[in-house]
């Protein structure tokens, strides 16, 4: 292992870090943004859908991007980009100013999350063994730490602006500084620094066939329902169900990204020792467990238990959903894994407002169950997950050579 992909590896995690603070500090502070730009509530929800409709934009965009330019080149010029969109939505009063920082973050965070997962997967290749949700615990870590800057800003009454000035002053060059040692790993058959040695649209070679990618883009789809159901219903099902206080409702949130922390820490463990279909399964039933918990709390505390049992089962889905793509397609890892980012934003499309329709329409106990079903579909397609999983349409795995002699892992 030289040290060129070690240096790599830690800058894409830090990457992922940043990202996970950006992406906190948006999304936590919605209520003053909709307070500084007198946003209707009827409003509102046309702003939060243009988002995640916007990164999947941009991640489409990206797929045609990186076959003239690196993944790592990609990565460089968006983030600053992301972070100086959120500056922007913070400064400005005129309602058109933040329709365009917020299209200005969609987009490029839609470019963001599909090169930095493009690099962790093939990444993962290089190294030969599991790292992918190492990466994805940065981002967990960052989110921790963005959540806990905002609440100080809203604590000190802070305005946006002022709050997300010195986090973009500190993150924005460091994350460029960082950007010096990424790793366009390529197809496993070496590593070249990034924007030197770094090959354009590495990764690619082969055709995406998306009838064997659609396993994998419906499991994004459940995992990601799953997270924008705790994201945004968790302190409104504590409070309005359970009958918290709202000091107390701010806790299952918090307790969610603490386990998804944890969950991804150990996870790469987990599927270096009993491969990523395992893992993909165990996680499927921990998060039901979590949602059936939820649905059948007597009260709060209960509740916060369900959730924390949610946010360790969910947490290892996704970076093991990217990983999958990229073996199921080695010659076209990068395509497969702009195509498959896209179904993160369509999860968050279509998870909240499902959630809030069945909860008005039946009520938030039953709709708790909706994202526990989806999640345990899961378990249908985790053969998709296994190393040489079928990408020949007859029904049968074959691993592929790199594979051979590996183990029942292939890691």
């Amino acid at each position: 292992m030289t040290d060129e992909l070690r240096r790599g590896r830690a800058s894409l995690a830090f990457s992922f870090l940043v990202q996970g603070v950006t992406f906190a500090l948006l999304v936590t502070r919605i209520p003053a943004l909709q307070d500084q730009y007198g946003i209707s509530d009827g409003l509102l929800p046309v702003f939060l859908a243009a988002v995640p409709i916007l990164a999947g934009v941009g991640s489409v965009g990206t797929e045609w991007l990186v076959k003239r330019v690196p993944p790592s080149r990609v990565l460089r010029w968006v983030q600053p980009v992301v972070l100086l969109a959120l500056l922007g939505a913070g400064a400005g009063d005129a309602l058109w100013q933040v329709a365009v920082a917020l299209g200005a973050f969609g987009l490029s965070v839609g470019a963001l999350d599909a090169s930095m997962n493009m690099l962790g997967v093939s990444l993962q290749r290089a190294y030969g063994r599991s790292i992918m949700l190492g990466f994805h615990a940065a981002y967990s870590l960052g989110g921790i730490a963005g959540a806990s800057l905002a609440w100080a800003g809203a604590h000190w009454d802070l305005s946006l602006f002022v709050s997300y000035l010195p986090v973009v002053v500190v993150l924005l060059p460091a994350a460029l500084v960082g950007s010096r040692w990424y790793v366009d790993a390529g197809d496993g058959a070496g590593a070249g620094a990034a924007g030197t040695t770094g090959e354009a649209g590495a990764g690619k070679g082969g055709p995406v066939v998306f009838k064997l990618l659609l396993p994998l883009c419906m499991v994004m789809t459940f995992a990601y329902i799953g997270d924008s159901t705790v994201s945004n219903w968790s302190a409104k099902y504590l409070q309005d169900v359970l009958g918290s206080s709202e000091e107390v409702s701010t806790v299952p949130y918090n307790v969610y990204m603490v386990m998804t922390l944890l969950g991804r820490g150990l996870g790469d463990l987990g599927v270096r020792r009993f491969g990523a279909v395992a893992v993909v399964r165990v996680g499927s039933v921990v998060a039901a467990l979590g949602f059936a918990i939820v649905a059948v709390a007597p009260g709060a505390w209960t509740g916060i238990l369900g959730f924390t049992v949610l946010g360790l089962g969910l947490c290892v889905i996704v970076p093991q959903t990217f990983a999958a793509a990229g073996r199921l397609f080695p010659g076209a890892s990068d395509a497969a894994v702009a195509r498959l980012n896209v179904f993160n934003y369509v999860g968050f499309l279509i998870g909240s407002p499902l959630v809030g329709a069945l909860g008005d329409a039946w009520n938030y106990r039953g709709a708790m169950l909706v994202p526990m079903v989806l999640v345990l579909v899961t378990l249908l397609y985790a053969r998709s997950f296994a190393p040489g999983a079928d990408r020949y349409g007859d029904g049968h795995e074959r691993p592929r050579t790199a594979d051979v002699g590996r183990g029942s892992n292939g890691l």
